[in-house]
């Protein structure tokens, strides 16, 4: 099964594979729409993609991060679609011998789909306007460089 997967239904809650009994952390991560971004109220959000470049970076991502951190097992999947307030439109896994490794290749996954996977995110505010908007943030919560205008998860 691939290490990243799109999703246009619920996420699954569990993690694609089995985790070893030599696994001493399993850290994962849900990201959530929220009902507010930058001061404005949100109603719900709309994530597209370029399917087969997402898949290819994404599991590119989760490859580096077993790689980087050690990591037993890894996964990450993104919701596409329409999603309401609460719901989760991205999960990610990491299974590492300690939990060190686990939070940094967790971490590493979500930070790096924000960034390098093309999946774009259309926020719908309730005074009924919409725009697209970029997800990722840089130090102390300023925006990212817009020089990568590829967006992705909520945070």
């Amino acid at each position: 099964m691939p290490a990243f997967q799109l999703f246009d239904e619920p996420l699954p809650s569990q993690p694609p594979f089995d985790i070893s009994v030599a696994a001493g952390a399993v850290v994962s991560f849900d990201g959530r729409v929220r009902d507010q971004n930058e001061n404005r109220s949100v109603s719900k959000l709309a994530y597209s993609a370029y399917p087969a470049l997402a898949l290819s970076e994404g599991n590119r991502i989760v490859a580096e991060a077993i790689a980087r951190f050690a990591l037993t097992a890894a996964a990450c999947c993104h919701r596409l679609g329409e999603l309401a307030l609460g719901d989760v439109a991205v999960r990610v896994w990491a299974v590492a011998a300690h939990r060190e490794e686990a939070f940094a290749g967790c971490r590493y996954i979500i930070d790096e789909v924000k960034t390098r996977v093309p999946i774009w995110k259309k926020e719908t505010y309730l005074d009924g306007q919409s725009e697209w908007v970029m997800c990722s943030h840089g130090p102390e919560g300023q925006p990212a460089s817009r020089s990568d205008a590829r967006t992705s998860a909520a945070e």
